[in-house]
């Protein structure tokens, strides 16, 4: 792998333990809940943040390694970062924003200018050179930065939330262009996100990391069909139970059966869509093997669609047309009856 680290940051009483290796051409997306620990990662990874244990090795040159008391500073990495809020310098143009990093380096003046030049053209910004960032949009002001850390020739590249600082409109034609852009980077990539429509367009693999720690890996269709956390569930939009299996039957913490078609022993968890959650007014007729009544806790409206939050004894989602809320009655508080398939239930070992 080109990029092989195992940081271990403490910053107070927040202790961060990431192993992460990635090859080149690869695009990891580093996913996981707010204090979780994303950018503290990547600033390590930068070298911004000093590490505790661990190291840093990039082309199999080390970075940063406290026990050999190894420790290149961010100056000296052949790292580009995109920061969140990007970082631009509000007193320079983009071209002298652009320009800036291989002068950094040594690059002679006209040189870097060049470099810059054809760096913002590459990004179809040649028209802006000669701006400052507050006459920029937020998609214009995120590929200036793009540039800026690429005109380096990093080997490393590092995005922290990339897309946070644009509106929902520009979105995803920034993101398709950001694609486009990290699949023409040879070397390896570090995103990190909290939209799994960014992980998905940009990504070859995912790093879920909640509470300092690695709690899942693996592409997104890997992660999507077994989430471990209530986090990647709710991140994948499924209903995640946890329980003890014997054979087909599924027991709750709370005691509460559910009937699957999976043969299983010993502590699993079980995915159910909420799209598979079915909603009624009054018992339903026929013979499904799992039904119960409950009550709305909350309801989410999501266009033509509803996300309904149901309580106990099963504490899950169901998704239903906006349609379906009305003719059923549904508000807060609200009796319903819900079921869902036996082999809509997908279980495995926990």
């Amino acid at each position: 792998m080109s990029l092989d680290a195992e940081v271990s940051v403490t910053l107070g009483p927040f202790e961060l333990n990431v192993a992460l290796r990635v090859d080149d051409g690869e695009v990891v997306a580093v996913l996981g809940p707010n204090g979780g620990g994303k950018t503290t990662l990547v600033r390590a990874l930068a070298g911004l943040h000093s590490l505790r244990a661990g190291h840093v090795t990039l082309d199999g040159v080390v970075l940063d390694d406290p026990s050999a008391r190894i420790f290149v500073a961010p100056e000296h990495r052949q790292c580009g970062v995109v920061f969140q809020d990007y970082c631009l310098f509000a007193h320079l143009t983009t071209e002298e924003n652009v320009a800036f990093g291989p002068r950094s380096r040594g690059v002679s003046k006209a040189d870097a200018h060049h470099r810059a030049l054809e760096w913002l053209d590459t990004m179809g910004l040649a028209g802006t050179a000669h701006l400052r960032p507050d006459r920029l949009s937020g998609g214009q002001a995120q590929r200036v930065a793009l540039a800026r850390a690429l005109a380096t020739g990093p080997r490393l590249l590092l995005l922290d939330e990339p897309m946070a600082a644009l509106d929902a409109g520009a979105r995803a034609s920034v993101r398709h262009q950001l694609g486009r852009h990290l699949e023409g980077f040879a070397g390896p990539c570090v995103v990190v996100t909290h939209d799994p429509l960014d992980a998905a367009a940009l990504a070859d693999r995912l790093l879920i990391v909640e509470d300092g720690h690695v709690v899942q890996s693996g592409t997104l269709a890997e992660v999507t069909a077994r989430p471990r956390t209530a986090y990647v569930a709710e991140l994948m939009g499924l209903n995640l139970l946890r329980g003890r299996a014997r054979g087909t039957h599924l027991v709750l913490a709370n005691g509460t059966t559910l009937q699957t078609s999976v043969d299983a022993n010993g502590d699993v968890f079980a995915v159910i869509a909420p799209r598979d959650v079915a909603l009624y007014s009054s018992p339903p007729g026929g013979s499904p093997r799992n039904t119960w009544s409950t009550r709305v806790d909350e309801i989410h409206r999501l266009g033509t669609r509803a996300r309904v939050l149901l309580g106990a004894p099963v504490p899950i989602a169901a998704e239903v047309t906006s349609e379906a809320v009305s003719d059923l009655g549904l508000g807060e508080g609200a009796p319903v009856w819900a079921s869902v398939k036996a082999t809509q239930i997908d279980v495995y070992g926990a």
